[in-house]
């Protein structure tokens, strides 16, 4: 009876998920059309994070985060709300300047950049099968973005830019919840707080004043002033509900809980904005999500066939770690999630 409830909340979390995503990039892309600042598109997001998180947390108890030395702060957390922020830019950049279902097929490249950058970084090997099931992604990107009629250098480079540092942010946003114990909502809101405020006077100088001279903020248009307000609504929520599946599932299970919600964001973009595809097009995007089942499968077993879990912390960082109790293998011990749920499979971040 338990398992019952537990996979149906988990069945609820991942419909709701499903809807507010692509609710949320259809609502972006016609926000984008209309009013075309991704910039401030991302700090509206951002002021969402920022204001409803406090509340929400405190309400539902959501435990406080451990404190960090500023050393510790400095190294890894103003990085990774940098990170948040340029990503987030060139994600808007992209669904603005190509289809949205075009900027999430160019997205599924994201285990190329995790393992690449995995290797650069944190020296991880991969298994010969891991690196076989990248080949169907790469293929199918290369087929979606021959055959894309509304095809745009600027929105493919600003989706492989943003992919990529979604995709470091999943490695070092990973390196930081194991290495302090913090809850995932609550890392999920100082990067959100501290992008927020590290990019404001960029905001400021960049967009402002041309946003506040846009015929849609002078004239008041409701239409397009309540589209940025629902756009970031529902970013926040999809943050909540993919933390919360995150922490619910197994990697492998989320993993394939992303990919499918990549197939139902295409879907319902396609459904709704109506953009022209070809038939070659819609075989490039089911070959890239098929090649991330795959890849994801891959790391399944790789991970299955270890008969030991890797440190994640480096040497050379332990001297900045807070609350620094570790066990032999340098791992704090007060983890949020068992092991198997902060490994490298999963996507931490939502895209």
């Amino acid at each position: 009876m338990v398992q019952k409830r537990s996979t149906f909340l988990i069945l609820i979390l991942c419909i709701l998920w499903y809807i507010c995503s692509s609710t949320n990039n259809v609502i972006g892309k016609l926000v984008l059309s209309e009013f075309p600042y991704p910039m401030t598109v991302t700090m509206v997001q951002l002021l969402s994070i920022t204001i409803y998180s406090g509340p929400f947390f405190n309400l539902f108890n959501i435990r406080k985060y451990s404190d960090m030395n500023w050393r510790y702060y400095f190294t890894f957390i103003v990085p990774l709300a940098f990170g948040k922020f340029l990503s987030s830019v060139t994600s808007h950049f992209s669904i603005w300047k190509v289809p949205v279902s075009y900027a999430h097929t160019v997205k599924a490249t994201m285990p190329l950049f995790t393992v690449v950058l995995s290797r650069i970084i944190m020296k991880e090997k991969q298994t010969t099968t891991v690196y076989l099931s990248l080949l169907p992604i790469i293929a199918g990107v290369l087929i979606a973005t021959l055959t894309e009629i509304s095809f745009d250098m600027i929105g493919l480079i600003s989706a492989l830019i943003s992919t990529c540092g979604f995709s470091l942010q999943n490695i070092f946003s990973k390196k930081v919840l194991k290495e302090t114990g913090i809850h995932h909502l609550r890392l999920l809101h100082i990067l959100g707080r501290l992008a927020l405020f590290l990019f404001l006077p960029v905001w400021i100088y960049y967009d402002m004043f041309s946003v506040l001279s846009h015929t849609a903020i002078a004239n008041l248009d409701y239409r397009v002033i309540s589209l940025l307000f629902v756009d970031g609504v529902l970013n926040w929520l999809q943050n909540i509900l993919a933390f919360s599946v995150l922490s619910l599932v197994t990697p492998l299970t989320y993993a394939v809980a992303s990919a499918s919600k990549r197939i139902f964001v295409i879907a319902i973009s396609l459904f709704v904005l109506g953009n022209p595809v070809t038939w070659m097009n819609i075989v490039g995007m089911l070959t890239a999500i098929i090649g991330v089942l795959c890849y994801n499968r891959a790391k399944f077993f790789s991970r299955a066939s270890k008969t030991s879990l890797p440190s994640y912390v480096n040497d050379q960082y332990q001297k900045l770690i807070p609350n620094g109790k570790h066990n032999q293998n340098g791992i704090n011990q007060n983890l949020l999630f068992k092991p198997s749920n902060l490994s490298s499979g999963s996507s931490m971040l939502v895209m």
